[in-house]
């Protein structure tokens, strides 16, 4: 299976959305499973 590659916008939006998320009071771990990501992913 081909992996997608995302653009450098569509980055940018999903870092920003688990920041908003974390902000809400919400974990790292939750956050990130929300936009679909791994938390490896994720700080990688």
């Amino acid at each position: 299976m081909a992996r997608k590659k995302h653009t450098a916008e569509e980055i940018v939006a999903k870092l920003r959305q688990v920041a908003v998320l974390m902000a809400q009071g919400r974990q790292v771990a939750d956050a990130v499973r929300a936009i679909g990501v791994t938390e490896v992913t994720y700080y990688r």
